[in-house]
């Protein structure tokens, strides 16, 4: 990854409000040597991005006999009981980050709130991008978001759904089909109870209480997640990895069902899918032939680049997540190198209306270990245009007892940014309106404020630095892309990640519906585009 622009570095933390542009996807994380080679490949399909969209087109093209290359930019990162894989906040190290990509504006912050991050080049967990009023994070890995998200498995109500999402969806049929295949692929369950008893679960119960005493609704969060690892921890035959939070940046002890290890797996064993890891794309174009072409960055661990190649293919799925899929095909077409895409290319970006609240409460010891990820969820659903959804997230162990844990809110919003391409220097910048989704935010606030009222402290993390772990649209749905994908005028390119939905997912955060959407997308594409188009 580039060093980030002059404008970039002086962007201050608090506002975010400079436009900081995005690099070109051209640069790599270390100056190429003066000597790599160049190779050509030829694919039928091509998959950029190997998280939920990416994971579900591998396997479902691969079950209907076509052979995938999904190209990965970061490693593979497995686990087992007692494994390291993962970083652990309480001493965080180079893994975390994406080529040491923290803009330089926040690393006062970061060394605020915990140990100073090592920002030693490697192929790490996170990207953030920092663009004007928002800062985006991106995953990077085998799984993509999946490795390190805390794993709810929400799936919105019809009502909401019809809202925020193309009724042509047919959200009734999604719901007996393709939101069912998805928690049956990752294994969706709630907390036993015995876990949620235990004593590092101390803040889930208080935070259950408070929901109870409020007057709003209550229920557990199904997880991708074998919870006999943490009854495991429990009885002391593992270390702790759950039973004590230490799971925000990926689970060491395994039992965590993400998509490496269900979709991916799956799709390997047939023979059919190739997964290429540490393949950094750089750029995207269409041939004369009408073919696709795919630039490559081969790296080793901390960047340097190894082999460049270029690889052909007759189809091609973005799956890079919505900045880096967006990001790709703004400057493609900005470029010329992917003539007549559509003119809605880059917008309907949005936040998913993400709030991270830290609550510090003095009447209540949180404990310095809370038992996570995430067991319990409050949903106001009543009403879609003001939908939202409450949780409680465990702190993780820091070493201190900070009498201290988070609750995050995901709501419903109408404000939308966009991507725009800067000739002069090449490059893509990710632009938010300054007090975007303020009547989301204002409606979580009250349910966050009347959930933790008495003695203590709420902190609003995003009015310190205004940030998503949801990015979404880019390539939306209706305007760009069909509903399964198909990038309007392009035959043989596909979108299908977060890129593909206009900014949110309805209250809910957005691994469940992008994988059901990608899902009835594939039922469709295997049905009508094998041996047609792919």
């Amino acid at each position: 990854m580039p060093i980030p622009s002059r404008r970039a570095l002086l962007t201050g933390a608090a506002g975010l409000t400079a436009a900081a542009a995005l690099p070109a996807p051209a640069a790599s994380a270390a100056p190429a040597p003066a000597r790599v080679r160049l190779t050509r490949e030829d694919h039928r399909t091509v998959i950029i991005g190997s998280g939920f969209g990416g994971g579900v087109a591998a396997l479902r093209l691969a079950q209907a006999g076509v052979p995938v290359t999904v190209l990965e930019r970061g490693r593979r990162w497995p686990t087992g009981p007692n494994a390291e894989t993962f970083p652990h906040v309480s001493g965080l190290d180079k893994r975390m980050l994406w080529y040491g990509t923290l803009p330089a504006a926040l690393r006062p912050l970061a060394r605020l709130i915990g140990t100073p991050l090592d920002f030693t080049p490697y192929t790490g967990l996170l990207e953030p991008v920092l663009g004007e009023n928002i800062l985006s994070v991106c995953a990077a890995g085998v799984g993509g978001g999946s490795l390190v998200y805390q794993g709810m498995t929400l799936q919105p109500s019809q009502a909401v759904f019809n809202t925020w999402l193309p009724e042509e969806l047919d959200y009734p049929r999604m719901d007996r089909l393709h939101y069912p295949r998805v928690a049956a692929m990752l294994g969706a369950a709630t907390a036993p109870q015995a876990l949620i008893d235990s004593p590092t679960y101390y803040a889930a119960r208080v935070f259950a209480e408070r929901v109870r005493k409020a007057g709003y609704d209550l229920s557990k969060i199904p997880m991708p997640i074998d919870w006999d690892y943490a009854l495991a921890e429990l009885r002391g035959e593992m270390k702790p990895s759950y039973t004590n939070g230490d799971c925000a940046l990926g689970v060491n002890n395994g039992g965590k069902n993400s998509v490496d290890v269900t979709y991916l797996q799956q799709a390997e064993a047939t023979g059919k899918v190739t997964v290429a890891t540490h393949h950094n794309v750089t750029s995207v174009a269409r041939v004369a032939d009408g073919s696709w072409e795919v630039h490559v960055d081969r790296t080793d661990d901390t960047g340097r680049v190894l082999e460049q190649k270029i690889l052909s293919a007759r189809a091609l799925i973005m799956a890079a997540g919505s900045i880096n899929t967006s990001k790709l095909l703004v400057r493609a077409g900005a470029t010329g190198a992917i003539p007549d895409l559509p003119d809605g290319l880059g917008e309907q970006w949005g936040t998913n209306g993400d709030r991270i609240y830290a609550w510090t409460n003095l009447q209540e010891d949180f404990g310095s270990e809370q038992g996570g990820p995430v067991v319990y969820g409050s949903k106001a659903w009543e009403d879609p245009a003001t939908a939202n959804t409450v949780i409680q997230a465990s702190l993780p162990p820091l070493g201190i007892d900070a009498r201290t844990t988070m609750l995050v809110g995901f709501g419903v919003s109408p404000d939308r940014g966009r991507f725009r391409y800067d000739a002069a220097t090449d490059s893509v910048s990710l632009h938010w309106p300054r007090n975007g989704d303020t009547g989301s935010h204002r409606t979580i606030q009250r349910r966050v404020a009347e959930i933790s009222r008495g003695l203590g402290v709420l902190t609003d993390t995003n009015a310190l630095v205004n940030s998503t772990w949801h990015p979404l649209g880019g390539a939306p749905m209706g305007t760009v892309c069909d509903l399964e994908g198909r990038v309007r005028g392009q035959r043989g390119l596909y979108v299908l990640d977060g890129a593909l939905i206009p900014g949110t997912t309805g209250a809910c955060n957005p691994s469940m519906t992008i994988a059901a959407v990608a899902e009835r997308a594939m039922d469709a594409i295997t049905a009508h585009d094998i041996d047609t188009v792919i």
